[in-house]
């Protein structure tokens, strides 16, 4: 009984941290990504599984890059009884800062879930 319980407690505290969003903010979740720089170029991944491509929006500010979008819950028939919430799902924002003024858009795909963004790097003349 005290097993069956806490395993119920668990699943409560799981699904408030997937479904909880602070009023003053947009984010509910941050995507992993992995940034990988060459001497010529910097790549950036980032994890997507489940949010359409045509939703994602990528942004440049001054600093840094962001990427947005909204993961929705893919549970839409009534009466379904949820075992695992596991998976982030809502509205993402991501900031990831980089020298913007050094980079050049390179090209941009989205294979298997994952965003994928390129960056030449512009030569700094001295």
């Amino acid at each position: 009984m005290w097993g069956e319980a806490l395993q119920l407690l668990g699943q409560a505290e799981r699904l408030q941290k997937a479904f909880y969003r602070p009023a003053e903010s947009e984010q509910s979740w941050e995507p992993p990504i992995d940034v990988i720089e060459t001497s010529q170029a910097l790549f950036v991944h980032v994890a997507l599984p489940g949010v359409p491509a045509d939703s994602i929006v990528v942004g440049l500010e001054s600093d840094a890059l962001t990427v947005s979008a909204v993961r929705g819950f893919p549970v839409t028939a009534r009466g379904a009884r949820l075992h695992r919430v596991e998976i982030p799902y809502g509205r993402f924002f991501r900031r990831v800062p980089l020298p913007i003024a050094d980079l050049e858009p390179a090209g941009r795909s989205f294979i298997d879930g994952c965003l994928t963004l390129a960056f030449r790097k512009i030569a700094v003349q001295e």
